[in-house]
């Protein structure tokens, strides 16, 4: 899980003429106070219907000279040469061999030539890119501004608004509008590599689906910057994450809450092989499940996969099988924009994290990644992990105090954002390590 995308909101009110130029239309942002709530959301309006226009119905299209080509793009952790913007961008799932999708315009549209030249105009763009990125350092005293509360509320989702279409501006292009196939290579820590092996990097394969406009839930389709992170640290050190074969000669249990697109199982697996751990990859919206399952099958095409996938409901969960046992590790990536959240998955964690069995087992871990996020709705809800799982060393200072053992974060890292992976508005990343503590 992670923000909503920019385009959630109905497009149904923007007005079907050609969208006026950003530097003749975009309010001055030097008297921003000055104006009104719907003035900035037409702004806004017009920035969507202009540089990243809804998808028209298959009845509109007739032949033209215009031809998008399939996309499949290799992306390495390291390669900044395909900046990401933490959103995925989409590729079209056609079923021919053909390698590009013929599209086209009604007839006599040259409300739609318009824009396409303005589009095109390099000035335009880089205006519109410069009076967002303005806006975004202005709102906090344009939303405190606000005399209602709902007003205010409003003002917030147009901050996001303006985070979110500056990541699409910033990213790949106008690949948002189609599915896109991402290859992740990642190196792996030369102490799990056997010697004279080979196998010095992982590398996976990520179907990124395009986002709903109306259902901000979906948005595990796609993958965001905090997995892509914490899959090259499991990579780079996996003994540091407990992703070795157990000791004592049984299965490793593994789970990950809000899988999305499976990365993190993906990469657990491939790293343990020929080891077979026991991986349950889990999430809510049917349509991410859909796509989660696709992806596990394309990473694991000729040998069976120790992935299971299966629905959870952080807030009405049901513990039977494969969840009716408790798992060594719990895996979560950027799963928590909502206070909510947070207060839903530390039952689930207590219920599925194996406990201590004796006073030398310390039980199993659960790795929390979460983007730090400084402005909009979602700021600030890393705080919410902390305030919910207390720090070990306000436990340990009780000791005596209780025998029953509880959950704590154990160790919490800031990793600072890493260049074209991850959202304009996540500033860094908190790594919590979570785990028993009596």
């Amino acid at each position: 899980m992670s923000p909503p995308n920019f385009s959630r909101r109905p497009t149904e009110d923007i007005p079907p003429m050609n969208a006026p130029a950003p530097t003749m239309s975009l309010p001055p942002l030097g008297r921003l106070s000055a104006h009104s709530t719907i003035q900035i959301k037409q702004a806004f309006q017009n920035l969507r219907s202009l540089y990243f226009p809804a998808k028209p119905s298959p009845a509109m299209f007739k032949s033209s000279n215009l031809s998008i080509p399939k996309r499949s793009i290799k992306h390495s952790i390291h390669d900044t040469s395909v900046p990401d913007s933490g959103y995925a961008s989409a590729e079209g799932e056609e079923e021919d061999d053909e390698d590009e999708v013929a599209t086209g315009d009604s007839a006599g549209s040259d409300t739609e030539t318009e824009d396409q030249v303005l589009r095109a105009d390099p000035l335009e763009r880089a205006f519109a890119i410069k009076w967002i990125t303005g806006f975004i350092t202005r709102a906090d005293d344009w939303i405190a501004a606000s005399e209602k509360e709902e007003e205010a509320e409003e003002r917030s989702e147009l901050l996001d608004d303006a985070t979110a279409l500056l990541s699409f501006f910033t990213g790949t292009s106008d690949d948002h509008d189609f599915a896109l196939t991402r290859m992740f290579t990642f190196p792996l820590g030369l102490d799990v590599v056997p010697q004279g092996s080979s196998r010095k990097l992982i590398h996976v394969e990520i179907h990124d689906a395009p986002l709903s406009n109306d259902d901000h839930t979906s948005v595990g389709l796609q993958s965001w910057g905090s997995c892509i992170l914490l899959a090259d640290r499991f990579c780079r050190d996996p003994t540091t994450f407990s992703l070795i074969p157990p000791s004592q000669g049984r299965s490793l249990r593994i789970l990950e809450l809000g899988a999305g697109t499976g990365m993190l199982s993906i990469v657990a697996a491939k790293i343990l092989h020929p080891f077979a751990p026991e991986i349950v990859a889990t999430d809510y919206h049917p349509d991410v499940l859909e796509n989660l399952a696709k992806n596990v099958a394309t990473n694991f095409p000729t040998s069976p996969t120790s992935i299971m996938v299966t629905a959870l409901d952080w807030e009405h969960p049901k513990y039977s099988a494969p969840l009716a046992q408790p798992f060594d590790i719990i895996l979560a990536a950027d799963v928590i924009y909502h206070p909510s959240h947070a207060e839903w998955i530390k039952p689930c964690i207590e219920n599925l994290l194996s406990r201590p069995l004796s006073a030398e087992d310390k039980g199993g871990v659960f790795w929390l990644i979460i983007a730090v996020r400084t402005s909009g709705r979602h700021e600030g809800t890393d705080e919410t992990v902390e305030a919910l799982f207390p720090n070990v060393a306000s436990i340990t200072s009780l000791a005596g105090s209780s025998t029953k053992p509880q959950l704590a974060v154990l160790h919490c890292e800031v990793i600072e954002r890493r260049a074209s992976v991850g959202r304009v508005d996540e500033s860094a990343y908190k790594l919590f390590k979570i785990g028993w503590v009596n």
